[in-house]
């Protein structure tokens, strides 16, 4: 435990207004928030036993915050799960693995910050009477959180001391299953088969757990501060609130926005600074996500309730353009190809079925006239559509599910590529490259980021605990 002790908030601390929320008041060089500068920019967080009978849970439940690593739970609900424990104290997760090679918005706010990420992790632990806290994070991020935790520690303001887990360089990793193997000793941060208890029964040392995606906890940070009216105060009525999206446009790095549910891609383009004409095919939700042609989505908001009619997803807030010069199918492949050797392999539809599909994937992109390495013609389409089939919904984890979605729906919104490559041969662009994965993006801040406020006077840390 932390040693108990007060910091004095500055008076007068206003909400963020309009979409710009998790993003404010960063420094303008890509460094770190210090935390006297995070303390003046948002005070100290309420403590969540100080809110009625319900407590912050019930605050939770107004504000219908979801989760944003992609699964789009109720973040409510899940807490509430684990707050109904028979099995001992929970233990409460930061999830920032991003495991997700075209995703970094998780690194942004673990980077430049941190301290909000840690404030969210709190409310939890306090919330739900945990008597355990981590943050399960990506090697590149552990020494520079170390210092953040040790400043912490020096203020005093943390009811329970937080320690970091390294999590595995892979993209099954932050499945929650996963996290909690890892944090139990297993090796490869694998993910437990889909019968098996949940962790919010029986997760970390047999404990109820919870498992939080980041971006989540920093938005409880700012809800447990300024109430769930206000994080309601943008977005839609069932998607509340903002998302931070990794957007990857044509050839130029990959950035990360802050942006309102409801918002759409056309919007984000313009921000941006990019033309929608430069984005004839589009990943939306990342690569367990859906294909979509431009023309199709730029102009739908962007919630779920409007992307899951089409098919579609907003994951974990990513967005994939490749240039219009480059052969959707070819990146398809790719991408096929990267989750088959990131499957765990502890079951047939890992194994087998996705390097067959990732093998049929290819044949289609980068083959000879008719396909090479498959059936000729519409054979080869068909073949493509029952591997799909073979493996959805029949894996120990979901990542089959995700590889499934991803090639089908390039197959349904690139129809003309198809035909041209299963009757003429392969894209010009697409026999020149032999396929890529995007690489692991180094996220930037594009939009919307607050000038980093002056501390108001009598602003000060004093060593010691709210």
């Amino acid at each position: 435990m932390s040693r108990a002790g007060t910091v004095d908030r500055p008076a007068g601390l206003a909400p963020p207004t309009g979409a710009v929320r998790l993003l404010a008041g960063l420094g303008e060089r890509g460094e770190a928030t210090a935390l006297a500068d995070h303390v003046a920019r948002w005070g100290l967080v309420p403590d969540p036993g100080r809110r009625g009978r319900g407590g912050f849970l019930d605050e939770l439940h107004r504000s219908g915050l979801r989760g944003h690593g992609g699964a789009w739970f109720p973040a409510a609900v899940k807490w509430e799960a684990v707050a109904a424990r028979r099995l001992g104290r929970p233990v409460v997760v930061a999830n920032g693995s991003e495991g997700e090679p075209a995703s970094g918005k998780d690194r942004l706010l673990l980077r430049r910050a941190p301290h909000l990420v840690v404030d969210g992790l709190m409310v939890a632990a306090e919330t739900l009477g945990a008597s355990r806290a981590v943050l399960y994070v990506p090697a590149s991020e552990a020494r520079h959180l170390s210092e953040v935790l040790r400043e912490r520690r020096r203020a005093g303001i943390d009811p329970l001391d937080v320690e970091i887990a390294v999590a595995p360089e892979r993209f099954i990793a932050g499945e929650e299953s996963a996290v909690v193997a890892h944090l139990d000793g297993g090796e490869g941060a694998l993910p437990a088969f889909t019968a098996v208890t949940p962790v919010y029964r029986k997760g970390v040392d047999g404990r109820p757990t919870l498992v939080q995606n980041v971006e989540t906890l920093a938005h409880a940070a700012l809800i447990a501060r300024f109430g769930a009216a206000w994080f309601r105060s943008v977005g839609t009525e069932e998607s509340p609130g903002t998302a931070l999206l990794t957007v990857t446009i044509g050839a130029s790095g990959p950035r990360v926005i802050e942006v309102p549910f409801g918002a759409t891609l056309r919007s984000v383009w313009s921000a941006l600074g990019e033309s929608p004409a430069e984005a004839p095919a589009i990943l939306l939700g990342g690569y367990g996500g859906t294909w979509m042609a431009g023309a199709r989505v730029l102009d739908v908001p962007l919630a779920e309730e409007h992307l899951r009619p089409l098919g579609a997803t907003f994951g974990a807030g990513v967005v994939l353009a490749p240039p219009p010069t480059m052969c959707p199918l070819a990146e398809v492949a790719a991408i096929a190809a990267y989750l088959a050797r990131e499957g765990a392999g502890q079951c047939g539809p890992c194994a087998y079925g996705l390097p067959a599909l990732a093998d049929a994937a290819a044949s289609l992109a980068f083959g000879t006239r008719g396909g090479a390495g498959g059936p000729a013609g519409g054979g080869l389409q068909a073949r493509i559509f029952q591997l799909c089939e073979s493996v959805e919904g029949r894996g120990a984890c979901h990542h089959p599910d995700g590889a499934a979605r991803m090639v089908r729906s390039a197959l349904l919104a690139f129809g003309d590529h198809v035909d041209h490559h299963l009757h003429i041969g392969p894209c010009p662009s697409a026999a020149a490259r032999g396929g890529r994965s995007v690489p692991r993006p180094s996220p930037v801040r594009v939009q919307g980021a607050a000038p980093r406020p002056q501390a108001p006077r009598g602003a000060r840390l004093s060593g010691a605990r709210r």
